[in-house]
C-alpha cells in the first residue's frame, strides 16, 4: 500500500480520531497543569520582589531620616562627636536586618523543618 492510500483509510477509521483526540487532550492538559500555573507563580514572584523592593526603600529612606534627625536634633552630637548619630544609625539597620533574618529563619523554614523529621 502506497502512504496517500494508508492515509485514505485511517482518515475515516475512529482510531485515527481517537489520536487526534488523545494529542488534542494531551497538549490541553499540557497546558492548564504546566504553563498556566507557571505564569500564576510568576506573577506572584514579580509581586513579591516589587513589594521587597519598595519596603527595602522605604526602610532605606526611614534610617536616613533617623540620621538626620539625630544631626539636626542634638548639636552636642556636631564636631569630634559627629560619627555618633552614623554608628547609632548603623546599629538600627543592623538590628532590622537581624530582624528580618530571625522571622524568615524562625518562620516557614523551622515549619518545614519539623514536618520532615
Amino acid at each position: 500500500m502506497k502512504k496517500s492510500t494508508w492515509r485514505k483509510f485511517m482518515r475515516g477509521n475512529s482510531v485515527q480520531r481517537d489520536l487526534d483526540e488523545i494529542k488534542t487532550l494531551a497538549l490541553r492538559y499540557i497546558k492548564e497543569e504546566t504553563i498556566q500555573p507557571i505564569k500564576e507563580m510568576g506573577r506572584f514572584v514579580l509581586w513579591g520582589a516589587l513589594g521587597s523592593l519598595l519596603v527595602g526603600f522605604g526602610y532605606l529612606f526611614l534610617l536616613f531620616g533617623a540620621l538626620r534627625f539625630l544631626q539636626d536634633q542634638f548639636k552636642v552630637l556636631d564636631g569630634t562627636l559627629s560619627w555618633i548619630p552614623y554608628l547609632i544609625v548603623v546599629a538600627l539597620a543592623a538590628l532590622v536586618i537581624a530582624l528580618t533574618l530571625w522571622r524568615i529563619i524562625s518562620g516557614t523554614a523551622k515549619r518545614r523543618l519539623k514536618d520532615t523529621k
